[in-house]
């Protein structure tokens, strides 16, 4: 059986995420595959036993895949921020995490509210203002 042909990615060193940035969602999914199958014959020649740089390899192809794949989730993430940025309810994994009592917490707006009772006993009832002799 004759070895499978060379692609690009086999003679490529690792990806770099930020140019994995800069390429298109369909770029990306092909780079995956890509990158998927030379996982798989690598671990063939592991099997058949293949040189050593073969098997050093695998640890660069698969941090690779891993990195493709993070950049493919992370525009994922970007897009649904984007769709949601002027909704008032938001999925939970864009919302801000904090924790759960700051989260439960008054706003500023919901605190500084006053009942009836409380606003007129301001109103008629001020502070009083002292004047101190230097």
């Amino acid at each position: 059986e004759a070895a499978p042909p060379v692609t690009p990615s086999c003679a490529m060193v690792k990806v770099k995420a930020y140019e994995l940035r800069t390429k298109s969602k369909d770029d990306l999914y092909r780079q995956l595959e890509e990158l998927k199958t030379e996982l798989q014959q690598l671990r063939v020649a592991k099997v058949t036993g293949g040189a050593a740089s073969k098997l050093s390899k695998i640890k660069v192809v698969r941090k690779s895949i891993a990195r493709v794949l993070t950049v493919i989730n992370q525009n994922k993430k970007a897009a649904i921020r984007e769709a949601f940025k002027d909704k008032v309810y938001k999925p939970l994994d864009i919302r801000t995490k904090q924790t759960r009592a700051l989260r439960r917490k008054l706003t500023t707006e919901q605190t500084k509210k006053l009942t009836l009772k409380a606003k007129l006993k301001a109103k008629h009832f001020p502070q009083r203002k002292y004047a101190v002799k230097a």
